[in-house]
């Protein structure tokens, strides 16, 4: 899974060994959310 940094209100997500495949679009404070859901 790899991020794409510069989208000020929304975190890209995709597969890193499919960079080419689907690209996941969440809000920041989902993915603030889920990151801290992890730990």
């Amino acid at each position: 899974m790899e991020i794409a940094p510069g989208f000020p209100a929304v975190v890209p997500v995709r597969d890193s060994k499919n960079p080419h495949g689907p690209v996941l679009v969440i809000t920041r404070s989902a993915w603030s959310a889920f990151t801290s859901a992890l730990r």
